[in-house]
């Protein structure tokens, strides 16, 4: 296979994620069958595909169509191909600088997601239909939340009715209100293309854009081995576009994959690298970024479950296969079945997020304020979260051994009995070497108030980011431009 280029690469200091390859689920041998297994299933099985373009494409480039029927059938050498041209670096740029997040080898980086349909209210608690203004707090929230490095839009504004319309309203109110990343599903070809001529205003052109992505789109490969007609044509415009593309897939192990964790592993490896020769059969070196969401059921009910640790077994596995392939990575971490905020949501949530960080995943989506099997938002959970994943950030630093860190010159110096209260050594470490809590009470339990624990904090966070006279982070003259050119957006 040939050398790939990278895209967009700058030097590793400048970026929010920190390199990780603390947790392995698959043996070396097991990794190895399952690269094997993806080439053998593709080129065997195929994958059904109902966008003509694609079809065409596919054709084009020497896949094989079987007659009188969608499927195409992607033999080895065609996939691995494909494999060597997708970029294995790239960077989800921020419109700030601040936190650019390159997608490399075993490179982590934080993020929310899910399209909830619903929201846990901040003023009352209650469970209700997500709307445009829940857009734009979480987008306030992550952009003040120091651990979340991009902003997947992650609720849906279920007041908008016509489809071609969501996706410029979710855009812009993302772009409005941080200058994180903005990353998000689309929901139909005229609103994408609507959003790619919002963010080439911003950016300043076309090649402007290209060069520094400041927003990416998310279609998908639905499971088992499809890639239907709207999600085609819409992996294959964006790919025509140059622009990041996650090509995400969803198994559910006993339904719409094998019942084994293997098994579902597989089959999302495979399905997202389906996804993968899409994206180079329209463009060669386009950036495209394999995609894991899948999970295991409920067992009595077969339906989809989110809070198992299972699932971030399997994220974490495909996290591996995905470094096996040197492609970018978006994994799913993080998530809950809890109804409410509270030791259950999060349990499920800190243990996914741990082991997809110790995995090396380039990019955790879903990893802050998601909850109730990924249909339900909570802001003071997306408080939380941050919290948990500071935490994780200490894991991944890891413990720095070296002649000063160690302190045997000062051992001997202050001698048995002695303690370092006062010592250089302690005030030049003190406020780096340990993770530093934001909303966790640490207090003794006679100086503990009831109203300062960590739940109570994480609610006041959410009313300080509320209250915030924060300014539009989109130029004036441009954010009026875009304004008069979609009159369908709403601000509020």
């Amino acid at each position: 296979m040939r050398k790939r280029r990278n895209r967009n690469v700058k030097a590793p200091h400048e970026f929010p994620g920190l390199k990780s390859s603390l947790y392995r689920p698959l043996s070396e041998n097991g990794a190895k069958q399952i690269a094997d297994s993806v080439f053998e299933v593709l080129e065997k099985g195929g994958v059904a595909v109902f966008s003509k373009t694609a079809r065409d494409a596919y054709k084009k480039a020497g896949a094989v169509l079987v007659p009188d029927s969608n499927i195409v059938k992607l033999p080895r050498s065609f996939v691995e191909d494909c494999i060597a041209s997708n970029p294995s670096s790239l960077t989800l740029a921020s419109r700030d600088g601040k936190n650019n997040c390159c997608l490399e080898s075993n490179r982590v980086h934080y993020g929310t997601g899910g399209t909830a349909i619903k929201v846990l209210d901040p003023d009352t608690g209650e469970c209700r239909s997500s709307e445009t203004k829940d857009v734009i707090l979480n987008a306030k929230m992550v952009n003040n939340l120091d651990n979340i490095h991009i902003f997947t839009i992650n609720v849906f504004p279920n007041e908008i009715e016509n489809q071609d319309n969501i996706d410029v309203n979710r855009f812009f109110n993302a772009l409005d209100n941080t200058t994180k990343h903005v990353m998000g599903g689309i929901y139909s070809m005229n609103g994408v293309k609507k959003v790619v001529e919002m963010a080439e205003m911003v950016a300043g052109g076309k090649e402007e854009l290209k060069h520094n992505p400041f927003v990416s789109f998310i279609t998908l490969i639905i499971s088992p081995f499809k890639i239907d007609d709207t999600y085609g044509e819409m992996t294959c415009y964006l790919a025509e576009k140059g622009l990041p593309v996650v090509v995400p897939t969803e198994p559910v192990c006993g339904t719409t994959a094998p019942i084994t964790l293997a098994g579902n592993v597989l089959t999302h490896i495979a399905e997202t690298v389906a996804g993968i020769t899409l994206v180079q059969t329209i463009n060669k070196g386009a950036p495209g970024i394999c995609g894991s969401v899948g999970t295991i059921p409920h067992l009595t009910t077969m339906d989809h479950c989110a809070g198992g640790i299972e699932r971030g077994m399997i994220n974490a596995a495909v996290s591996q296969m995905a470094q096996h392939f040197e492609i970018p990575f978006y994994g799913t971490g993080g998530t809950s079945d809890a109804k409410t905020v509270g030791v259950q949501s999060t349990y499920e949530s800190a243990m996914s997020s741990l082991i997809l960080a110790m995995s090396g995943a380039n990019y955790i989506h879903d990893i802050a304020g998601l909850m109730e099997m990924d249909m339900t938002v909570a802001y003071d959970k997306l408080v939380i979260d941050n919290e948990i994943l500071g935490r994780c950030q200490r894991v991944l630093r890891g413990i720095e051994v070296n002649d000063e860190t160690l302190g045997v010159e000062l051992m001997i110096k202050k001698g048995p009995d002695q303690d370092y209260l006062m010592e250089d050594h302690t005030m030049k470490y003190l406020r780096t070497e340990f993770c530093k809590p934001q909303i966790t009470n640490i207090d003794k339990r006679e100086d503990f108030n009831p109203e300062e624990d960590a739940h109570r904090r994480a609610k006041e966070k959410v009313r300080q980011i509320r209250n915030m006279d924060i300014p539009s982070c989109l130029p004036s003259d441009i954010r009026e431009k875009i304004l008069s050119k979609y009159p369908e957006i709403k601000t509020e």
